[in-house]
């Protein structure tokens, strides 16, 4: 059985800039989320694919890309919801971090859509968290913040979160459990 646990940010980063991507870490893991939850094929040569760019070479085996696309896969699949999101950790400043997590949102996005996460019939609450994360890909970062800033974006996370387990329902588990039903 595959990890769950992602590799770091600071290790998805040095692979990132090795590839010569532009792509910051938080958004190529949004947008491989994007892709898996939208029913995507969890596969090695997952950046070519969701970045849509042929000419991308397919991460080793066991590099921080492959790691990331194994434990994002089986925390996507899993039923006890341990679905983490590649954040810088609290100790960043609040813009980094509500930054990171815009720019997660966006990917998301990107990968949804590539993946045909639009062509499945969502649920009114997957249609909901699809539009709620769409307003957020197009937020932008404040440069400072409070202590209710600092809560209300570990409320944003988890909803993020938490929405992005609902699509993945929607759209992948309600599917195998449609075939399994046949």
């Amino acid at each position: 059985m595959a990890t769950t646990d992602l590799p770091s940010l600071s290790s998805v980063d040095a692979e990132i800039r090795q590839l010569a991507l532009a792509t910051p870490p938080s958004e190529m893991h949004g947008a491989l989320c994007g892709w898996l939850a939208g029913g995507g094929a969890s596969v090695r040569q997952w950046p070519a694919q969701v970045l849509v760019d042929d000419a991308l070479a397919t991460p080793a085996e066991g590099s921080a890309l492959d790691r990331l696309r194994l434990a994002s896969a089986a925390q996507l699949a899993d039923r006890s919801f341990n679905f983490e999101l590649l954040l810088p950790d609290s100790e960043a400043s609040l813009a980094e971090r509500s930054g990171a997590l815009f720019d997660w949102c966006r990917g998301f996005l990107g990968g949804f859509g590539l993946s045909g996460g639009g062509r499945v019939q969502l649920s009114e609450e997957g249609n909901e968290a699809l539009a709620d994360i769409a307003k957020l890909a197009a937020a932008r970062p404040q440069d400072d913040g409070d202590e209710e800033d600092e809560a209300a974006l570990v409320e944003i996370e988890e909803f993020v979160r938490v929405a992005a387990l609902l699509l993945h329902g929607d759209c992948v588990l309600a599917a195998q459990h449609r075939q399994r039903l046949n």
